[in-house]
This record gives C-alpha cells, sequence and structure tokens, in this order.
C-alpha cells in the first residue's frame, strides 16, 4: 500500500473518530430543520455558536444563506479549546483552514494562520503553559483577519483533519479543536442543505398535487 493511501486511510479513520467524538459531546444533527438541528440542552458552547450563525446568515443579507464558514468554525474554536497553548498541530490546522477559506496557495501576512504559527513557535519555547499563547487569543476574531471566506465543506474538513493529525506528535486530532470544529461545521451545512433540499422536494409536491 502507498504512502498516500496510507495518509487517506488515516484521515478517513480520524474523520470517524472526530465525527463519534462531536456526538458524543453532543453534536446529534437532526433531521427536518436548522431549528430543530440539535435537541441536547446541554451541546457544547462551540457548537451553540455555529448554530447561531448559521441561521444569522439565512437572511437576504447573508452571502451563504445559513451556511457556517470556516472563519465562524475557527472562532467556535476559541470558545471549545480557547484555553490550550498553541501548537504545532493547531497551527497546520489553521493554516489549512485559511488556505481552503482564501483559495490562495500561501498564508496571508498578519493573517491568523501566521498568528498562529507565531505563536506555536513562541510557545515551544516557554516551559510554563501560563505563559504561552492560548488558541482563544488566535482564533476569537478569525473572521475578519480572513481576507475571503467560504462555507465549510467535507473537503475542507478532510484537509484540516489531515494538516492537524500530520503534525501531532500521537497522530491523532483533539477534541473540539480546530479540526473537531471543522468537521462539525461541514456536518450541520451539509444537514442543512439536505435539509433544505427536502423542504423545497416536499414544496414542489404540493404545488404539483
Amino acid at each position: 500500500m502507498s504512502q498516500e493511501q496510507l495518509s487517506k486511510n488515516a484521515i478517513e479513520e480520524e474523520t470517524k473518530k472526530v465525527n463519534l467524538s462531536n456526538e458524543s459531546a453532543g453534536f446529534i444533527l437532526g433531521q427536518s430543520n436548522k431549528s430543530h438541528i440539535l435537541a441536547n440542552q446541554t451541546e457544547p458552547i462551540g457548537l451553540q455558536v455555529l448554530k447561531q450563525e448559521s441561521q444569522s446568515l439565512s437572511g437576504p443579507l447573508g452571502s451563504h444563506r445559513g451556511e457556517i464558514t470556516i472563519g465562524e468554525a475557527l472562532e467556535a474554536t476559541a470558545l471549545t479549546a480557547g484555553h490550550r497553548p498553541v501548537d504545532y498541530s493547531d497551527a497546520a490546522a489553521i493554516q489549512a483552514a485559511e488556505v481552503r477559506a482564501t483559495g490562495r496557495t500561501n498564508i496571508v501576512p498578519g493573517g491568523v494562520a501566521a498568528a498562529a504559527q507565531s505563536a506555536a513557535t513562541r510557545n515551544a519555547r516557554l516551559p510554563r503553559d501560563e505563559d504561552k499563547t492560548k488558541l482563544g487569543e488566535i482564533l476569537s476574531d478569525a473572521s475578519s483577519k480572513l481576507p475571503s471566506d467560504k462555507p465549510v465543506t467535507r473537503r475542507d474538513a478532510e484537509g484540516v483533519i489531515g494538516a492537524e493529525l500530520r503534525n501531532d506528535p500521537n497522530l491523532c486530532t483533539r477534541p473540539g479543536g480546530v479540526a473537531a470544529s471543522v468537521a462539525a461545521a461541514a456536518r450541520l451545512n451539509q444537514s442543512n442543505s439536505l435539509s433544505n433540499n427536502n423542504n423545497t422536494n416536499n414544496n414542489n409536491n404540493q404545488i404539483n398535487n
């Protein structure tokens, strides 16, 4: 089996783990529409924000019409794992997210990925966690640091998961981290899309009948 295939298999396995981790933490997708995506009242705060962002973009001024963007998923990470020091796997995942959001092949000078890389390098030299730069400091306003943004897709999630996975010494992603938030956003977007399609089909059937 080639190294590329091994990498793909590892990413697929990690995607499954992230999905299961999200579900066990309250990332339970509904079947009808956005207002019923999650019924668990103890849902993680990060997912609450993702849901609110999704609903707030559903109006005529929301260019993505209810879809959660990469920037918004990064900001949710600031709430789910904002207390954690930035490390190299976080920086790699943030860079992968930024590249997919902007469509560029290089990171944006002064952007969120550049800040994350600088923080990870600095943190690696500091012995005490309390002196290290935290994820919340980097990601709390991630959307404003992106020159462009886009709704999260499954392909985006797989890319971010792969980046975090390859740069973690234990070859795994962390609950509530960048990869987990992006994966959750992709699943919410997919659920919203399916629900909207079903609603459209039902409306068309009613009209035809």
